[in-house]
């Protein structure tokens, strides 16, 4: 086994023991409710920073061109449709 598969194989067994972590460890517990609050805004902020490096990064500098814009469409859709929703 060649050592890139070596370290695909010991990320993939890391990432399934970290992930049945969280349900061994609270054991059917709550989670205190600062905790719960941190979680909920884990994922829209990491949605957010991988959204806005795949739109201005480049391979050495920040680059601005026709995805930023699309990106700025995207949030003006999104911005309209949660309105319409809102308002119905």
């Amino acid at each position: 086994m060649s050592t890139t598969w070596l370290v695909v194989v010991l990320v993939g067994a890391f990432t399934v023991a970290f992930k049945a972590a969280g349900p061994v460890l609270l054991s059917g517990r709550e989670l205190p409710l600062r905790a719960t609050g941190a979680f909920e805004l884990l994922a829209p902020s990491l949605l957010a920073a991988l959204v806005v490096t795949q739109a201005v990064g480049g391979k050495e500098a920040i680059v601005l061109d026709g995805r930023l814009v699309g990106v700025g469409t995207a949030i003006v859709a999104a911005a309209l449709a949660t309105a319409l929703a809102r308002a119905l």
